[in-house]
Parts: structure tokens; C-alpha cells; sequence
């Protein structure tokens, strides 16, 4: 539990992270300098605590996933912002817990019961009227559609990296996906070396916060908590995030939040507390 509040805390304070990087860099440069740096941290973690290199075989397995997970994720997101609302790109991110929730129950043998699927649209109820709340548009766009597909492809590296979790230290496993992940990114590099220089301070800080909090030590402690808890019930918590935007823009941005979007920020954590309390059979129901 304790680091799935750590992961969200640090994911829903990514959001204003991404603004700030995207007023001098491009979406694809972005995500690249994330995760160089992220990378840059993780690698020194691994000389420091001599992290073993997995067998090859592993080593594909991880590279596949964090193509999807890691890359097209944050490629596509980065570039469906760029021309869809905030409101917009909430709700089409809140899908993921749901999708992730389908591809476990088919592929990974987890099961939610009518608690739990009841949870899970309380859920993202809550999350809408969290977005119709604050006055944000909502309104599909071309963006809209690959941020659509960061959702699936997310859904897709949470389900399946649980076997390896099952197989290696879930830390290392972090490590090699995130490097892996970054890979295929460099081919943003000439782009990112152009528009390097001519960024402002406040920029590179916010971009190096994202690499090293909201992706290495994010991830690191998303991987500990989906190596023992399901995948449908872990990403569930993701729909507390934007219930944490409000109260990071509150505080942080005096940003004060409408009584809808309060109200939908307490159903959206009832439909979380649901799910949980009540969402999978027992041993023995079927």
C-alpha cells in the first residue's frame, strides 16, 4: 500500500511536470530527456547494487513489453496532449484501470466479481464529474486517439509483466525497462540536442524532477506493489489520480477545486474502496 500511494503521489504531480516541459521541448524530445535521465539514475543504482543482467531470453521478454509500456506509452501521451483538453485526455486515461481489468480476468486468471466491475464504473464515474466539474472541454480529437492507445498499451505491459514478476526481483525488473524502454527513444535525439540550449532553467528542473521521481522511483515501487497485489486491483488506485491533481493544485497552485469535482473525487475513491473491499471472489465462489 505503502508504495502505491508513493507511485500515485508521484504520477498525478507528473501532469504539471508535463506542461512545463512541453512549453520548450517536443513531445517526442520529452520523452526522451525523462528518461535519459531516469535511465542516468537507474543505471548508477544498478553499478551500485550489481544488478544482474537477465538471461536473454528474459531480456526480449522485457524489451517487448517496455517498447509498449515505457516508449509508445509516453511517445503517444506526450503527442496527444499536445491537442487535447485536459479533461479530455483524463478520461481517456482513466480507461485503463478497466482495460487492464479485462486483459487480467482473460489472459493472467484474475477475477472480479459484480462488486468489483460495479466498483470499477462508480470509479470512473467519479472521475467524470471530477473533469465536468473543473469546466474542462471535453472533445475528441485526432490526439485523442493515441492517447487511447497509451491507455491499451499501458493496460497491456502491467498484465503481462506479472509472470516475470513472479520470476525476478521486481526492482531489477524496473531497471532493465526503463533503459530498455528509453531505447528505442533516441531517435528524438538530433531534435533534443537542437532545442537543449535554448531552454529555460525551470524547464530542465521540471523535466529532471519527471525523470527522477515520477519515472525511476515511481516505477520501482509500481513494480514492487504489481509483483504482490493483482494487476485489476493495483491499477484500480490509478483512478485516485486525479483526485490527487486536485489536491496537489489546491495546495500547490491554490487552484481551489468546484463541489462537483469534490463530490466526484469521493465517489471515484468509494468505487476504488469497493472494488477492493468486495470485488473478488472468495476462495471457492466461482
Amino acid at each position: 500500500m505503502a508504495a502505491i500511494v508513493l507511485t500515485l503521489v508521484f504520477w498525478a504531480s507528473a501532469f504539471a511536470g508535463i506542461r512545463a516541459g512541453l512549453e520548450a521541448f517536443g513531445p517526442g524530445q520529452l520523452a526522451l530527456y525523462r528518461f535519459l535521465v531516469a535511465s542516468l539514475a537507474l543505471g548508477v543504482y544498478a553499478l551500485i547494487t550489481r544488478t544482474p543482467v537477465p538471461p536473454l531470453p528474459e531480456l526480449l521478454r522485457i524489451l517487448g513489453l517496455s517498447v509498449l509500456g515505457i516508449t509508445l506509452y509516453h511517445v503517444f501521451l506526450n503527442y496527444g496532449e499536445v491537442s487535447v483538453p485536459a479533461g479530455t485526455a483524463s478520461l481517456i486515461v482513466a480507461a485503463g484501470p478497466s482495460m487492464t481489468a479485462l486483459m487480467a480476468t482473460q489472459f493472467a486468471g484474475e477475477r472480479l466479481n459484480a462488486w468489483g466491475w460495479l466498483g470499477t464504473a462508480i470509479a470512473f464515474a467519479g472521475v467524470a464529474l471530477i473533469v465536468l466539474g473543473s469546466g474542462q472541454g471535453v472533445q475528441f480529437t485526432q490526439g485523442a486517439v493515441l492517447i487511447l492507445l497509451a491507455a491499451l498499451v499501458t493496460s497491456v505491459y502491467f498484465v503481462f509483466q506479472r509472470p516475470l514478476l513472479r520470476r525476478m526481483n521486481p526492482l531489477h525488473f524496473t531497471v532493465w525497462s526503463l533503459m530498455l524502454g528509453t531505447v528505442p527513444m533516441l531517435v528524438f535525439l538530433p531534435g533534443l540536442l537542437r532545442e537543449l540550449p535554448a531552454a529555460p532553467l525551470h524547464t530542465h528542473l521540471a523535466v529532471i524532477y519527471l525523470g527522477l521521481f515520477p519515472s525511476a522511483l515511481a516505477y520501482l515501487a509500481w513494480s514492487y506493489a504489481l509483483s504482490r497485489v493483482p494487476a485489476s486491483v493495483t491499477t484500480s488506485f490509478l483512478y485516485v489520480n486525479p483526485v490527487n491533481a486536485i489536491l496537489i493544485g489546491w495546495v500547490w497552485l491554490r487552484e481551489v477545486p468546484t463541489r462537483v469535482s469534490l463530490l466526484g473525487g469521493l465517489i471515484a475513491i468509494a468505487g476504488v474502496v469497493l472494488l477492493n473491499l468486495r470485488g473478488r471472489p472468495k476462495e471457492g465462489q466461482a
